[in-house]
């Protein structure tokens, strides 16, 4: 911890760029629980209300992601983390006007309008984060960006909820906007480029007038190393955790008010895994791609164990326990992103990023579909078999990066550069 604790003292501009993510991140949580409440209450507590609610919050990075690759890449990076701020703090004000139950089309609207433009912030800050960050210094930045995510989204939802049991949804939405501004003054006080690897330099320079998508996929086809890490987030995001652990708190091991209790157990316990996978994964990681290639095998191997525990569990805290094993696993997360900013030259690092986003957002969504109709189909008293499938499904994405690993390790030449775009594109 004191590592990540000295990264954020010598270098204030990151210190900023990460104040404002864990704040921006509070932002899109916060409002879940008075949200979802909102939605619940007017819709007579219709799954499908809530599950619609669900996909207009995960559906938008598919739709404007290939928008916000582009524009990261052709203006100016810093500003647009800024515009994405200043919009988020407006549109979730519109959610006040959501006060009746024939209202209840504003929040479907302004929910994906929310998260549109979050689809700009997070590519936007690992975009970025590599013109603020020494090299020697970005997988500790990744690291903490990744913990803070998982930490943020739990804490974000539970303080949302607390803020509108106690004080009414209204005051919890002003709350939230309030979080996107404080995030926008905090990203106005960076100052990039602050640091710039030579090599990205070079690449700003002669970059060429190639900022359109389909040039960004073209690039990413032709560098298969970079190909291939744009799977991993998606490979370890297969399955909807998120449902699977509501079934198991409210119908199987149910603790405080219909279960309230046994849900902020297991995402304790998914935040104590966030903390611990780097703890354990970064005594073997010496930096290097082919490194980072093969804890990130390892990394799916804690996924598929943590599924098989939490398929089998019969006691609550062995519940917990699936969710801090799986939990550690999520470091293919910031060494994923970290390998993408190695790999990745700088003017296409927002589309590269982009594309990351969709990828995992597209697993996200096929995850609670599925999940959904099959539990739907056998049953939530039949929750364990459909872990259980999960867990089996696990086991594709851990071969095939095995295997996708070996290959690149054999044919990589300089694998800390290789597929860096020293030849342009033809």
């Amino acid at each position: 911890m004191a590592a990540y604790y000295r990264l954020l003292r010598r270098n204030s501009n990151y210190s900023r760029l990460w104040v404002a993510q864990a704040i921006s991140l509070l932002g899109d949580w916060f409002n879940t629980i008075a949200i979802a409440t909102l939605v619940s209450t007017y819709t007579d507590e219709s799954g499908l209300a809530i599950s619609l609610l669900l996909l207009c919050r995960f559906l938008p990075p598919l739709v404007v992601g290939p928008l916000a690759g582009v524009w990261l890449d052709r203006f100016n990076r810093k500003y647009l983390l800024i515009f994405s701020d200043v919009a988020r703090a407006f549109i979730v004000l519109g959610y006040l006007l959501a006060d009746s139950p024939d209202k209840v089309w504003l929040i479907y609207v302004f929910s994906v309008l929310q998260f549109a433009f979050s689809a700009i912030f997070e590519p936007g800050r690992n975009a970025l984060a590599p013109s603020i960050v020494p090299e020697e210094d970005l997988a500790q930045a990744n690291i903490l960006g990744s913990v803070t995510w998982s930490v943020m989204s739990a804490v974000g939802g539970a303080l949302g909820g607390l803020v509108a049991g106690l004080f009414g949804t209204p005051t919890a939405l002003i709350i939230d906007s309030l979080t996107f501004a404080v995030s926008a003054i905090m990203i106005m006080l960076v100052k990039p480029p602050a640091i710039i690897a030579p090599a990205r330099a070079a690449d700003l320079s002669s970059a060429p007038p190639d900022t359109g998508f389909r040039d960004g996929l073209r690039y990413v086809r032709q560098r298969p190393a970079i190909a291939t890490t744009l799977c991993v987030k998606a490979g370890g995001s297969l399955g909807s955790m998120d449902t699977l652990m509501i079934i198991y708190a409210t119908s199987l091991f149910v603790v405080g008010d219909k279960g309230a209790g046994s849900l902020g157990i297991f995402w304790a316990a998914f935040g104590v895994g966030a903390i611990l996978g780097p703890l354990v994964f970064q005594r073997f990681n010496d930096g290097s791609i082919p490194a980072l290639r093969r804890l990130i095998v390892f990394a799916y191997l804690f996924t598929t164990a943590g599924w098989v525990i939490f398929a089998a569990a019969p006691t609550l805290a062995l519940v917990a326990l699936a969710m801090v094993v799986k939990a550690i696993g999520s470091v293919y997360w910031p060494y994923s992103s970290l390998m993408l900013q190695t790999l990745t030259e700088d003017r296409y690092l927002g589309r590269v990023f982009s594309l990351d986003l969709m990828g995992f957002q597209a697993s996200l969504v096929a995850g609670i579909i599925v999940t959904g109709l099959i539990t739907n189909a056998i049953g939530s008293d039949h929750a364990r078999s459909v872990v259980w499938g999960t867990a089996l499904v696990s086991l594709v994405p851990l071969f095939l990066w095995s295997r996708a690993a070996q290959w690149l390790e054999r044919h990589d030449l300089d694998p800390r550069i290789a597929d860096r775009g020293a030849e342009s594109i033809p």
